[in-house]
C-alpha cells in the first residue's frame, strides 16, 4: 500500500473545489431570466388592471376656494383598493402609485396633494367613512397603522390608505371625517324638513 508524501497529502486535503465558470454563467442567466419574467408578468397584470378600470372617471379637482381647514397633516399615500377588498388595487389615474401626501380636511371635503403624482379631491358628498386598519393594497403595518378613507367615485366604492407622519393622529382623522359626513347629511335633510313643515302649516 503506497502512502503519499506529507506535502502531497496536505495538498490533497486542502485543495479548493474547482469552480466551473460555464455553470456559474448559466445559473446567473437563469436567475436573470426568472426575474425578467416575473417583472413582465407584473407589468402585464398592472396594464390589465388599467384596462379593466378604464371606465373610472377622472379624479375630482379641489374647489377654487375652501372654508376653514378642519385638519391638516402630512404622510404617505399607500394606495387605493375596491372598498372592503384590501388587495384589489386601483391603478387607474395613478391611484396605484405610492407617494408622499399632504391631507387637508375642510367642510368641502378631503384634499389629497401628491407632489410626485396625481393629486385628487374627495367632495364631502362622496365621503362614506373612515377607519384605522393594519393594511391596504398589499402594505401591512401594526394594527391602527393605516388611516383608511372610504369614498365613492364613478359609482364605485373605494378605500384609500394613508400613513400619517404623526400616526397618533389617525383616530382624530377618523372622528373628524365621520362628524363631517354626519353634519353634511343633516344639512342635506334640513331643507326637506323645512319644506315639509311649511307645506303642513299652509
Amino acid at each position: 500500500m503506497s502512502v503519499l508524501p506529507a506535502p502531497l497529502a496536505d495538498t490533497a486535503k486542502h485543495s479548493a473545489p474547482v469552480t466551473h465558470v460555464g455553470d456559474l454563467i448559466g445559473w446567473t442567466l437563469g436567475i436573470l431570466l426568472v426575474i425578467a419574467l416575473v417583472y413582465w408578468l407584473m407589468r402585464q397584470g398592472w396594464n390589465w388592471r388599467k384596462t379593466v378600470q378604464s371606465g373610472l372617471p377622472e379624479l375630482p379637482k379641489p374647489p377654487a376656494r375652501t372654508t376653514e381647514t378642519l385638519l391638516e397633516d402630512e404622510g404617505r399615500y399607500i394606495g387605493s383598493t375596491t372598498a372592503g377588498q384590501w388587495l384589489d388595487r386601483i391603478v387607474a389615474h395613478r391611484l396605484g402609485e405610492r407617494s408622499l401626501a399632504e391631507l387637508t380636511l375642510s367642510a368641502e371635503g378631503l384634499n389629497v396633494v401628491r407632489p410626485a403624482s396625481t393629486s385628487f379631491f374627495v367632495p364631502v358628498d362622496q365621503l362614506r367613512g373612515a377607519r384605522t386598519d393594519k393594511g391596504i393594497a398589499g402594505k401591512v403595518l401594526p394594527e391602527g397603522g393605516v388611516l383608511v378613507v372610504t369614498w365613492e367615485h364613478g359609482g364605485k366604492l373605494l378605500d384609500s390608505g394613508f400613513r400619517l407622519d404623526r400616526s397618533e393622529q389617525h383616530e382624530n382623522w377618523v372622528t373628524a371625517i365621520e362628524v363631517l359626513i354626519q353634519a353634511h347629511e343633516r344639512a342635506q335633510q334640513s331643507p326637506q324638513n323645512d319644506t315639509h313643515e311649511n307645506t303642513e302649516g299652509a
